[in-house]
């Protein structure tokens, strides 16, 4: 097991030359694509937690509007 993390960080630290270009536009590219994620992560647990809640609210009104009208 110690042998394999030690060629792990091995492989991680170990650098060599490469002979690669990344314009400009891949990090914009990197930051648009995080921030899409983040906010469709946000979306999602918004969606999951607003409308259950928006749901109970509508029966919770509907609920004290019946029983307004059994009292007039």
């Amino acid at each position: 097991m110690i042998r394999l993390i030690l060629l792990i960080l091995f492989y991680f630290f170990y650098s060599s030359a490469v002979f690669a270009y990344l314009g400009p536009g891949v990090g914009g590219g990197v930051i648009a694509a995080t921030i899409g994620i983040v906010v469709a992560i946000f979306a999602a647990l918004f969606g999951l937690i607003w409308f259950p809640i928006k749901r109970l609210l509508k029966k919770r009104k509907e609920k004290k509007e019946q029983q307004q009208v059994k009292i007039d």
